[in-house]
């Protein structure tokens, strides 16, 4: 990645002071923002199924998996683990965009380890969504994990290029992206899910997200300044392309001594996105149905 250390402190503490100020704000709304909220949900959950759902989250545990994997065997699912990229019904599934020999090459064997371990979570996760899916499942749509690093880190002001293949701090900047914006997928699609079992499923996948992107923060904050400067950078690009501005923290240390390695709310709670603004953010701003950035050719389903 380029120019990290190019990036004005004074400017980057300013704006996690004001990203605080706006959530004590939103704090300050209580019950009004709930009802809104619930609002919100219960519409949504009025116009696609529980399998829409869990489809639009195998389309995201695909791009997971697919990350992880090649990062640590140099190699897709399908090849690594076996893992089919074939939709319930046998159509065919999409290709992955990515540099030659992606494996990447790390700083420690804890960190391999670790990274390792989350490749095997998400190929277990797209396959226990399969399975239950069954001939429901969607297929795996095209995913770009190339250009599409280099967008975002245009779009987040950090060069010109990004390859989170290249060393062990950029691959756990890339999970960051991730693990971040599933935690928040989940916890904003689970109160749509009407079947009590499918609704079980669901939070035991993103809880396990919670852990993967909790570890992935706590070694960034480890890795240095440099990163958590690029973790605050990438945070505001993503609270920009979904339209709040404020439901994003990068990892950080704030002007009262206390690490933002938790990505919660003023009320301590999981910040919740909607599909749409999940979309926005790995589309890179691209139009719903249309797709582009991470999903160049949008995703499979019916929420797309």
């Amino acid at each position: 990645m380029e120019n990290i250390d190019q990036i004005d402190q004074k400017e980057l503490m300013q704006a996690v002071e004001e990203r605080r100020a706006s959530r004590r704000k939103a704090m300050l709304l209580g019950g009004a923002a709930l009802a809104g909220m619930a609002l919100t949900r219960s519409a949504f959950a009025q116009t696609i199924t529980d399998a829409d759902i869990l489809n639009f989250a195998l389309n995201l545990e695909f791009l997971e998996a697919q990350y992880y994997t090649l990062a640590t065997t140099g190699t897709t699912i399908d090849v690594a683990a076996g893992i089919s990229t074939k939709g319930g019904d046998g159509s065919a599934g999409g290709s992955v965009t990515v540099k030659a020999n992606p494996k990447v090459t790390f700083s420690d064997t804890f960190t391999q380890d670790f990274a390792m371990e989350v490749a095997m979570d998400e190929q277990n996760h797209v396959k226990f969504l399969q399975t239950n899916l069954s001939t429901s499942a969607v297929a795996m749509p095209n995913i770009d994990l190339m250009n599409s690093f280099n967008a975002l880190a245009q779009a987040a002001g950090l060069g010109s290029s990004f390859d989170p293949f290249a060393s062990q701090t950029n691959f756990l900047l890339g999970a960051f992206i991730f693990e971040d914006v599933g935690v928040t997928a989940y916890q904003g699609a689970a109160p749509a899910i009407s079947n009590k079992t499918y609704l079980d499923k669901a939070v035991g996948i993103h809880n396990v997200e919670a852990y993967h992107a909790a570890s992935i923060r706590t070694r960034i904050f480890q890795a240095g300044s440099s990163a958590m400067q690029a973790s605050q950078m990438i945070a505001m690009t993503r609270a920009k392309l979904d339209g709040s501005n404020n439901d994003d923290m990068g990892v950080s240390v704030d002007s009262n001594g206390a690490a933002t390695i938790v990505d919660a709310d003023a009320t301590a709670r999981t910040y919740a996105r909607t599909t749409s603004q999940v979309l926005s953010i790995v589309y890179g701003g691209g139009a719903a149905g249309k797709g582009g950035a991470f999903f160049p050719s949008a995703l499979n389903g019916t929420i797309k």
